[in-house]
Formats: C-alpha cells, structure tokens, sequence
C-alpha cells in the first residue's frame, strides 16, 4: 500500500489525525478574514457583468481580418465610447463585444467599426442583446439560487437535522460570496457560464458536505449512552475519516478545471473558457474547505449548546480528569469503544462501527488534541 493510502486508512480508523474541531476558532476567523476580502471587492469593484446581463452588441467581421486585436480595440473604444472585448477566431475574423451600449446605436457602431478596418458594413455581422433580456436572466438566476438553497434546507432538515440544515447554508453561501468576490477582483466577465460554474460548485460542495454528516450521524447515535467522546470528539473523527476522500476527489475535479483555466484561458488564449473555469476552479476549492472547516465545527457548536450534550461533556471530561488523577490512561485514549464501558470480549476492541475487530486493527482513538 502507498503511504498516501495508508495514511487514508490510518485517518479512517482514527490512529492518526489533525483537531479540525479543537482548532476551528483559527478557521472561522481566516474564513471571516477572506469573506470580508470578498465583500469589500464586490463593494469597491463591482462585477463586470457581460453583455447577457447589461444589453450591448457583438460583431463580427469577415474572415482573414489584418488588423489586430489591438488596433481593433481602439476603434472598438473610438466608435462606441466603451472598451470593447475583441478576440480573433480560428478563421481570422474578430468578435467584437461591447456592452452597455444602445440597441440604436449599432448601425452608427457599425458603420465606423467597417470604416476604420476597410471593410464594407454588409460584410460585418451584429448581433444585439437587449438590456431588458439580461434583467430577465439575472432575475432568473437569482431566484433559481433561491429556490435551490430553500431545497437544500429543507432536505438536510428531514434527512439529517436543522443544525446541519443551517450549518450546510452557511458554507454555501460562504462559497458564494467568495467565488463572486474573486471575480470582482480580477476583473472576469460574468456570463451565463459563470451562473452555470456557481451551480455546478454548490452541487459538489453539498455532495462534500453531506458525505462528512452521513459518517458523523452514523458515529453519534446514541452518543448520550457513553461517557468516552464529547459530540465534538465524534465530529472531528468524522472529518478525519473522511478526509482523504475528500482531498482526493477535489484534486481530481480541479485538475481538468485547472487544464481549463491557465493552458486555454491563459496559454492558449481562449477568454471564453475563464467563463465558467474561474468559477469552478474557485468554487471546487472553496467548497472541500468549507466543508471540512467551516461545515462540520459549525455542527459541532450548534450541538454543544444542547442540554443533553453540555451534560455529556462535563460527563466526559470528569471521567478524564479522574482517570488521570489515578495515573491511568485516559478513556478517550482506550480501545474503540463508543457506546460500552466494557467490551463483551476482553481480548477484542470495537471498530469505528461499533463492530468487533482484532487488535491490529489500532487503538482507535478520536483524532485531535485531548480534551
């Protein structure tokens, strides 16, 4: 077995491990720090919003055009007021794109654009977007995310509870607000593809997310009947048994992003795929740590605060410090043992599933610092 697996498999039976939840007041505050970040570019630099959203023009002219991007540029600005997106395709015509501009003012747009790169008005094409259309797409988009978020809420509150409901929310549109910050801060024109690219993250950060609540709903039930782990104990195991998967699967996902995003937007020049790459890119990544950092603590305080899981933990902690006080290990530090002070059978431990297993399967204590 690779060291990479191995350790997998170490994280998973709870042998080794890093205290997400022990340590989760440094994690909420970079998250609050990169949040603040965002917003203050969505504040101070705004989205630059493509021509779908604000109305405009894009034409295109005649193959085999000798003027360059450039040069095309400037009679983009010249003739319309406004700075153009100009790219040349692969038959050497240029797309022209300007936003913001009045539908009545494309033929007068066109007729100069044609002047100044020598070329006859009928043999450059326009097409327009009408401002009223990209208001419609917006308020399409917005209320598609408002719809999905509700969802959301209410599935996790049925198949899991509202805590994790509230926690889930809360690392979504912590996902949100940075991947749209991000893009008000590098400038990326907000198209279509990148509502597609927002959708597509917050599918994959749930996924991520509910993968670690499955494991934690598992490991807690009937926590009340053990006096070993606190709720939080449990909590950070699940991350860690999960984490590698975790770390696996979004090292895969970004590696075609990343393909998308710096080889055909950056090297090869194609702007259309930073779209929706940007967006993925940020998004995936936001999401794996949202999940581990953000969503599962948050579950952690929420439940915490819980009469039941306050008297648990001062259970916990007592039998701890009195263990100590003797000189003997502490119970957190013995066999997997969830929910039994005494195995059935002395020369066995007891899985991560609460199932017999041999000695050499690990000690099996909960990741993290001692508590």
């Amino acid at each position: 077995m690779s060291k990479l697996g191995s350790l997998g498999a170490r994280l998973h039976r709870g042998e080794v491990g890093y205290d997400f939840v022990g340590n989760r007041k440094i994690w909420y505050g970079i998250s609050i720090l990169i949040t603040i970040t965002a917003i203050l570019g969505l504040t101070v630099r705004g989205l630059n919003m493509g021509i779908e959203f604000r109305g405009g023009a894009v034409f295109t002219t005649p193959k085999h055009m000798t003027a360059s991007v450039a040069e095309t540029e400037g009679y983009g600005k010249d003739a319309s007021g406004h700075d153009p997106i100009v790219q040349k395709l692969g038959d050497g015509s240029l797309r022209i794109q300007i936003a913001g501009i009045d539908t009545d003012k494309s033929d007068a747009i066109k007729d100069k654009l044609a002047k100044d790169l020598k070329v006859n008005t009928e043999n450059i094409n326009a097409d327009l977007v009408g401002p009223s259309w990209g208001d419609q797409i917006a308020n399409k988009a917005w209320q598609g995310l408002a719809i999905f978020m509700v969802l959301v809420v209410i599935y996790l509150a049925i198949a899991f509870e509202w805590r994790m409901a509230l926690a889930a929310l809360v690392a979504l549109i912590h996902d949100i607000t940075i991947t749209t910050g991000i893009y008000a801060l590098v400038g990326f024109e907000v198209t279509p593809g990148t509502v597609i690219g927002l959708l597509t993250i917050l599918g994959y950060s749930l996924y991520d997310t509910v993968v670690v609540f499955d494991s934690l709903k598992e490991q807690t039930k009937d926590i009340t009947k053990q006096t070993r782990w606190t709720y939080s104990d449990i909590a950070n195991r699940s991350i860690n048994s999960t984490l590698m998967r975790s770390i696996n699967t979004t090292v895969v996902a970004l590696l075609p992003v990343a393909g998308l995003l710096f080889i055909g937007g950056g090297f090869l020049g194609a702007g259309m795929l930073n779209d929706i790459s940007l967006s993925l890119f940020v998004g995936l990544a936001a999401g794996a740590y949202s999940s581990i950092f953000i969503a599962t603590p948050l579950v952690a305080d929420l439940k915490e605060r819980e009469p039941q899981m306050k008297a648990l933990k001062k259970r916990v902690l007592a039998k701890r410090a009195q263990a100590a006080a003797e000189g003997g290990p502490l119970p957190a530090e013995t066999a997997d043992e969830r929910y039994d002070d005494e195995p059935e059978d002395a020369h066995a431990v007891v899985g991560p599933r609460n199932q017999p297993a041999s000695r050499n399967r690990g000690r099996g204590r909960p990741s993290g610092k001692r508590r």
